[in-house]
This record gives C-alpha cells, sequence and structure tokens, in this order.
C-alpha cells in the first residue's frame, strides 16, 4: 500500500508547519498501522508551541505535535487478534515499559520510562498514518462520531481522577476550573450519580458551559475576592455544609487551597489541574480535618470506561467541541488554542 504522509511538526518556539513525512512502515508485532482521522487540541500541545517546553519536558529536536487521536487501523502486525482493518479506535498515547515495579503493580501511568505522543522526544500523531502497539488503541463503536473518540484522551483524564475519589448518589461534589478537564470531569460526576455538583470559575462563558452541562449551581469568582468570602460562597452552594469531593481541575494556585479549605472533614481533594511547582498551603487545617489529598496523573485503565460512557450517551461531547479545522490549517487551529478561544479545538487530518 502506497501512503502519502504528512506532519504538522514543530521546529523550534513558534514555528511549526506541515510538510511531507516519511511514511512508517508495515506494523511489526503486536503493532498496528493507524491512519489518523481527528486529533484534539491541548494545554501542553500549546506550550511547546509558544514556550518550547511544558515543564521538564523541552523541545530540542523537530518533533511531530498531538495525542488526542481518534484512527482507524490500516493494517495490523504478526499477533494481532483483537484489532482489524477498518476499526475505529481511540488511542491511547502513553506506552509503559510493562517491566518495572509500577507497571506490575497497575500503577503503569507512573512509570518512570513511560513514553507519550508529543512529549519530547517522542513523536505525536498529527500526521496521516503512524505506527502503535495494538495493546493502546481501543475499539470504539461505528456509532461514536470520529470527532468525540479524539476527546477520549482528556475524557479519560477525568475519569482517573474521578475514579479514585469516592463519587456516589451521597456525594457532593466542588470542581474548580470550568476548562475542558473541568467540563469533562462534571459530566464524569453526574454520569457516576453525584448528589450534587458545583464549580467554580473567573470565566462567566465557561460558567455558562458548566450550567449547560448540568451543573446544579456556578459560582462565578473575581480574582481580588479575599480567600475566606470564596469558602463561605462554596458553604452556601451547598446549604451550609462543605463537599465531601473537591475536584481541582484548574492548575491555579489559589483554587489548590481552596479546595483544601473548603473540603468537609474527612473528605477528598483530587488534584487533577497541573499547578505550580511550589505553592503555600493550609497544611494544618486541612490535616486536622483528616481531609485526603490525592494527585492524579493522565490515567491507567481508563479508555475502556471513557469509552463506555460517551458510547451508551451518558455524555455530551458533542457541544465541547467549539472549532474545527483541516489538517492544512493546523498552525491556525493552534493559535486559536493559544489565544483561549472555545473550548475544545479538532483538527480533521483524514476525513472517515
Amino acid at each position: 500500500m502506497e501512503m502519502q504522509n504528512e506532519a504538522f511538526i514543530l521546529y523550534k518556539q513558534n514555528h511549526a508547519v506541515v510538510e511531507p513525512y516519511p511514511s512508517p512502515s508495515a506494523p511489526g508485532p503486536n503493532e498496528v498501522l493507524c491512519e489518523t482521522l481527528a486529533v484534539g487540541i491541548c494545554g501542553s500541545d500549546i506550550h511547546y508551541l509558544k514556550e518550547g517546553r511544558c515543564g521538564e519536558y523541552i523541545v530540542k529536536d523537530p518533533m511531530v505535535l498531538g495525542h488526542e487521536t481518534a484512527a482507524k487501523i490500516v493494517a495490523v502486525g504478526p499477533n494481532v487478534t483483537e484489532l482489524k482493518p477498518g476499526d475505529l479506535v481511540a488511542v491511547e498515547p502513553t506506552i509503559p515499559c510493562e517491566k518495572c515495579e509500577w507497571c506490575l503493580n497497575d500503577q503503569y501511568n507512573l512509570c518512570p520510562d513511560i513514553s507519550c505522543h508529543a512529549t519530547p522526544p517522542h513523536h505525536g500523531t498529527l500526521q496521516r498514518y503512524f505506527i502503535h502497539p495494538a495493546k493502546w488503541c481501543f475499539k470504539v463503536p461505528d456509532n461514536v462520531p470520529t470527532e468525540q473518540i479524539a476527546l477520549v484522551e482528556p475524557l479519560a483524564v477525568a475519569v482517573h481522577g474521578c475514579s479514585r475519589v469516592k463519587i456516589n448518589q451521597n456525594t457532593n461534589v466542588l470542581i474548580t476550573g470550568a476548562g475542558p478537564i473541568g467540563l469533562l470531569s462534571l459530566q464524569v460526576a453526574k454520569a457516576y450519580g453525584a448528589k450534587k455538583v458545583v464549580i467554580t470559575e473567573i470565566n462567566e462563558y465557561r460558567l455558562g458551559l458548566a450550567k449547560q452541562f448540568g451543573a446544579d449551581e456556578c459560582l462565578l469568582f473575581d480574582k481580588d475576592t479575599p480567600e475566606s468570602e470564596l469558602v463561605e460562597k462554596v458553604r452556601k452552594s451547598f446549604n451550609g455544609s462543605m463537599p465531601d469531593v473537591c475536584l481541582e481541575c484548574s492548575g491555579a494556585g489559589p483554587n489548590f487551597r481552596l479546595v483544601m479549605l473548603a473540603a468537609k472533614p474527612g473528605g477528598y481533594c483530587m488534584l487533577i489541574g497541573i499547578g505550580p511547582a511550589e505553592y503555600n498551603l493550609p497544611i494544618s487545617s486541612t490535616a486536622a480535618r483528616e481531609v485526603t489529598i490525592l494527585g492524579s496523573f493522565r490515567y491507567k485503565n481508563c479508555f475502556p470506561k471513557a469509552i463506555e460512557l460517551l458510547a451508551n450517551g451518558r455524555l455530551d461531547l458533542a457541544r465541547m467541541i467549539s472549532h474545527r479545522f483541516d489538517f492544512k490549517d493546523s498552525l491556525e487551529a493552534y493559535e486559536t488554542a493559544a489565544a483561549g478561544k472555545g473550548i475544545k479545538i479538532i483538527i480533521n487530518v483524514n476525513k472517515a
């Protein structure tokens, strides 16, 4: 099969282009050849474009961007039995070593040797064709639109965070931040049966979206409002009580303090947002109330659950997609995302 490959390549800070790219070879044992259909844009992608780095990961050589991927199987290598050409898949971009103590203890997301699409030095999926281990390609029912398949990856982040805390029909949940992960966490918490979900945001537009996606109450906060007033507003939203579970999804330093101060005694704080390296936190108050603080990094074993929620109509991902671009306009798509416009931006690489 003759393939003409192209890729969206980041050469250096603020310089990325779509251009011809070497076509992958035939898939090896336990591998599949994928045709990229659609790719979503993540905040880390924007860091790489605008800063040349994301945290400790620095772009030193040209790198293909993109890791939120919907694809179609083109060919399968030896030993692949669960997938066949034509299958639609959501691609988990991380590949763990499967040998270390974390992998062997079912914590593969913590593997120190894990690789991830579009995380230096590994290339991403904003290319027409790529090779990937079959194990990390998850078949999606044909009734799920391609663009929504591309959102399974960020949805898995929300599923992982919500699954690490106790959310049921008796759980009151506070979410800080109504960006993509906050809105997805909102929908997952509601799908898990949360009693009441309150979400906070400084952006009125995003707060309006949260209401559309099922938030029971939306709190518009001001950066200049005293912290004690913010905590009191949260309490009032729960009728004088405090939330059982707090999901921090904004990555903003003040919100890490807020969730710790707002959680009920014996409650949980789940830190999903990637915050500052260091920050002053209310340790004494939080410890005295025996609040459990948990971190969340990517996901593990969450793609099947995310696909199930999506395929069963439990979530509304269609309305989260605010912008769509053709592959040739990838840079414009990234610039739109960098400008803070919309919620989820999708690049259609190959039409399904």
